[in-house]
């Protein structure tokens, strides 16, 4: 149930974004989801695609620096207070969130966001415990058509 995501070490200058994307799209891997933060000199480009061992040599290949991390896509309600509920989960089972983002599709009422935690095998076993949806990578798949 955890999945494999990218991290790509960018320069902090106009272009480094579209350098990789082109990469990826000439390659024909598509990108699922994304995440995007900064510092004063670099970047990290957080992805996700369905076929990450090839995108992750096409980069490093290109002369990216590149760090695989797994994390956890979980179905979460889209109505108020739905992840304030998948949050109170997570921390009664002490893990921490490190980070997280959303993927722009949603199905029935859910929204799907991918999360990094410090323990994901003990945050996967408590949010299955509460009946919380832990998105598996061919269900992912299916849902995002790639």
């Amino acid at each position: 149930m955890k999945l494999n995501q990218l991290s790509v070490f960018l320069e902090n200058k106009p272009g480094a974004l579209s350098t990789p994307c082109r990469l990826l799209a000439k390659a024909g891997v598509n990108i699922q989801t994304f995440a995007l933060a900064d510092t004063q000199q670099f970047g990290i480009l957080r992805l996700m695609v369905h076929d990450w061992a090839k995108a992750k040599e096409l980069l490093e290949k290109n002369g990216y620096v590149v760090k695989t991390t797994e994390v956890v896509a979980l179905e979460v309600p889209d109505s108020p207070g739905g992840l304030a509920d998948i949050l109170e989960i997570v921390e009664a089972a002490k893990v921490n969130v490190e980070y997280m983002y959303a993927f722009t599709v949603k199905q029935g009422g859910e929204g799907l966001l991918a999360f990094r935690f410090d323990n994901p095998d003990a945050a996967i076993k408590a949010l299955q415990a509460r009946k919380i949806n832990v998105v598996g990578n061919l269900e992912l798949v299916k849902r995002l058509g790639d």
